[in-house]
C-alpha cells in the first residue's frame, strides 16, 4: 500500500446554538433552536444537543420543533457573530497546515499529510487544534482522524459532541462493512429506503454489489458508492487556491416541498457565500442555483449581471427567479446549492492585495 495520506475532519457542535449559549449564560443547558420562527413556515438551522434529545434537527420545519419540545428557545441567526468566529476557527487551523478546506461556517477538511508539527501525528494534531479552539473561543469541535475524507468526516461523527475518533487504513474496510447505510454521509433519507428495500443494510451489503448492477440501479452515483463501501475515497483537500467559482450547497435530512423553506435555505447559503467573496476579495458577476431532485435528477439555472455580486442582496435578489425557473415546489428537492462565478479582477484599489514576498 501506498504511504496513506492524513486527513482531519473539524465539526463544531451545533455551532449557532453553542454560540448562543456561550453568550447568554441563562440559555445553558436548555434546549435552543437557532432558524427561523415557527409561526412563519422557519426552518430549524442549528438545534442544541438538548433539543436534539427531542429528536428536533437541521431543515426540520420550526412549527414541528416547537410542537416536539414547546419549551424550546427560538432564536434569530447572527450570522455575522458567526462569521467572526469562523474566521477566527480558520486561522486556528492556517497555524498547522496550508491545505484547508472549509466546507461551511463550522466544518473543514484538513491534508496534515506533510506536516512536521507534533512527530507529524495525525491525531495530536487534532487534538491540539481542538484544545485551541476551546481555549480561543470556549466553543467545541468534534474531531475525526483518517486516510480519506469520506472516513474522515464519519470519525468526526462517532463521539460528538467534543468527540474525537480514528480511523487507521487496517481498519476503514471493516469500518464501512460494519456502518448501517443510513449512516453513510451522502446517502440521504430517500436512497437508504432504496437500499432497504433492495436488502442493503450495512456497508458489507453494499460492498457485494457489483459496479454494473449499482450503475444501473442507481446511476453515476453508483461509481461513488461503490467506492466508499470499500473505504475508499480519492478526493484531494482543496485549499483555497485561485477559483473559478465559489459555492455553498447542503443535502436535507428531509426531501424539502415547500417553496418557503427553500428560499430560507438558499438565504443561509447565499450568506455562507458572500462571506467566503468577501474573504478571498473577490468579484463575481454569475449566480447559479443549484437543485438537485428527490429521484437524483440535478438542474442548474443561471443569471449574469452587469454589476458585481458582492453582498448578500446581491444575491438574495435573483434567487426566488432562479427557483422558479425549475420543477422546485411541484416535486421534492434532495439538495440546494448557490454559486458565483464569472470572476473578476480583485476589487479596486482597497481590496488589491499584496504578494506574498515568499
Amino acid at each position: 500500500m501506498n504511504t496513506a495520506r492524513k486527513i482531519v475532519h473539524i465539526d463544531m457542535d451545533a455551532f449557532y446554538a453553542a454560540v448562543e449559549q456561550r453568550d447568554r449564560p441563562e440559555l445553558r443547558g436548555k434546549p435552543v433552536i437557532v432558524g427561523g420562527a415557527p409561526d412563519k413556515r422557519g426552518v430549524v438551522a442549528t438545534a442544541s444537543y438538548e433539543a436534539r434529545q427531542f429528536g428536533i434537527h437541521s431543515a426540520m420545519p420550526a412549527a414541528t420543533a416547537r410542537r416536539l419540545c414547546p419549551h424550546a428557545v427560538f432564536l434569530r441567526p447572527r450570522f455575522e457573530v458567526y462569521r467572526q468566529i469562523s474566521r477566527q476557527i480558520r486561522a486556528i487551523f492556517q497555524r498547522y497546515t496550508e491545505q484547508v478546506e472549509p466546507l461551511s461556517l463550522d466544518e473543514a477538511y484538513l491534508d496534515v499529510t506533510d506536516s512536521t508539527l507534533l512527530h507529524n501525528s495525525a491525531s495530536l494534531i487534532a487534538q491540539d487544534i481542538q484544545q485551541a479552539i476551546q481555549q480561543e473561543t470556549r466553543l467545541s469541535a468534534s474531531a475525526g482522524v483518517s486516510y480519506n475524507k469520506f472516513l474522515a468526516k464519519l470519525a468526526s461523527e462517532v463521539n460528538k459532541p467534543n468527540g474525537f475518533y480514528l480511523i487507521t487504513p487496517d481498519q476503514g474496510p471493516a469500518f464501512v462493512e460494519q456502518l448501517p447505510i443510513g449512516k453513510f454521509h451522502g446517502i440521504g433519507k430517500k436512497t437508504e429506503a432504496k437500499m432497504q428495500q433492495l436488502g442493503i443494510h450495512t456497508g458489507a451489503d453494499l460492498k457485494n454489489w457489483p459496479l454494473e448492477r449499482l450503475l444501473q440501479t442507481f446511476g453515476k452515483v453508483g461509481q461513488h458508492f461503490y467506492h466508499i463501501a470499500r473505504g475508499l475515497d480519492a478526493r484531494p483537500v482543496v485549499s483555497e487556491r485561485p477559483y473559478k467559482s465559489l459555492g455553498s450547497e447542503t443535502t436535507f435530512e428531509r426531501d424539502l416541498d415547500a417553496v418557503d423553506e427553500m428560499l430560507q435555505q438558499l438565504q443561509q447559503l447565499a450568506t455562507d457565500v458572500v462571506e467566503n467573496l468577501q474573504r478571498k476579495q473577490l468579484r463575481g458577476y454569475t449566480v447559479t442555483l443549484k437543485v438537485k431532485y428527490d429521484d437524483f435528477q440535478q438542474v442548474t439555472r443561471s443569471q449574469t449581471v452587469a454589476q458585481p455580486l458582492l453582498t448578500l442582496q446581491d444575491i438574495d435578489r435573483w434567487l426566488p427567479e432562479l427557483l422558479r425557473r425549475t420543477e422546485a415546489g411541484t416535486r421534492k428537492v434532495r439538495l440546494l446549492g448557490v454559486t458565483v462565478s464569472n470572476f473578476a479582477e480583485p476589487a479596486s484599489t482597497g481590496g488589491m492585495r499584496q504578494l506574498e514576498l515568499f
